[in-house]
């Protein structure tokens, strides 16, 4: 983990400044479990006003008492998931993205948490923790992706799919660049 945090304390961040976009942060979680590293996801209750049923990392919007949206990951990583924020040491963060429906601005930050750990799902908002190991979603057979015309241009849309559960949209996109920062620490190492 010290190549990873160290290339992602290295890069340029690229922030995307827009006020009629909603701020928010999501949580990466990375663990160590049986001898391989694992990301974990949340499949979204049909309850939640926004992205029903979808896949994605625990996160949400920037609540006035967050100092800063590292603080909304965490936050929100804890009301999702029940993972303290004490027990998670991060990494870094990645670009910002943009949904392309629901107008948010999504700020990534990786983090690593102990494993095992007494994860406690928000029956509100969170339906099921998904844990994927990260040599799972390098495995060519688990990415495809497809060219998309977004607001005029031209895009890459990836899904991520395993054991029948598939991540796509915004959350895919992170996941795309966690995993290229991945591979390229693996390989400075």
């Amino acid at each position: 983990m010290p190549r990873l945090k160290g290339l992602l304390a290295a890069r340029p961040v690229r922030h995307i400044a827009n006020p009629d976009r909603i701020p928010s942060a999501v949580l990466i979680p990375v663990y160590w479990r049986e001898g391989e590293f694992y990301v974990a996801f949340i499949q979204r209750t049909d309850r939640v006003s926004t992205h029903k049923g979808q896949i994605s990392f625990p996160g949400g919007s920037r609540d006035p008492e967050d100092k800063t949206l590292a603080d909304t990951a965490l936050r929100e990583c804890a009301e999702e998931i029940g993972v303290a924020p004490e027990s998670v040491e991060l990494l870094g963060e990645l670009d910002d993205f943009p949904t392309h429906v629901s107008d948010y601005i999504i700020s990534p930050f990786v983090g690593v948490i102990p494993w095992p750990y007494p994860f406690k799902t928000d029956a509100w908002e969170t339906e099921e923790i998904i844990e994927v190991p990260v040599a799972a979603l390098l495995d060519d057979h688990c990415r495809s992706e497809a060219p998309e015309t977004v607001d005029g241009a031209n895009i890459t849309t990836y899904f991520y799919t395993y054991k029948g559960r598939t991540v796509w949209g915004a959350t895919a996109r992170i996941l795309h660049q966690f995993l290229e920062l991945w591979q390229q620490a693996q390989r400075a190492g």
